[in-house]
């Protein structure tokens, strides 16, 4: 009986760790940046020179020229938007990815006006 006692401060200790360490990870959530870029298509992908994490994330008020790619539903209402430095060409300006408020959902992208 005695050594079956001893064994319980060990299983309570174990416990423990591993549940703060599930309680951590739940906690920890991906970046903005890195959550549009994994929505990105291999040729999307290839538009990026350096690094994901060589992107602007800024919180936009949808306008009704951007609620056109976004939906109407989206109009008026605020989103993250990752622009990719160093993406745009001689025509169109920097890509960009949009991104909900929950930080989990893309919803839409493309490139900006020049």
């Amino acid at each position: 009986m005695l050594k079956r006692l001893r064994w319980i401060p060990v299983l309570l200790l174990s416990a423990m760790a591993l549940s703060g360490c599930a309680f951590q990870s739940q906690s920890m959530e991906r970046p903005i940046e890195m959550v549009a870029y994994s929505s990105l298509t291999e040729e999307e992908e290839q538009l990026i020179p350096v690094s994901p994490k060589d992107s602007v994330v800024e919180k936009v008020t949808v306008n009704e020229d951007l609620a056109t790619l976004l939906g109407s539903s989206y109009s008026g209402k605020e989103v993250y938007s990752v622009t990719f430095n160093h993406t745009e060409t001689p025509s169109v300006g920097n890509f960009v990815v949009y991104v909900d408020l929950d930080k989990k959902t893309v919803i839409g992208k493309g490139f900006s006006d020049k």
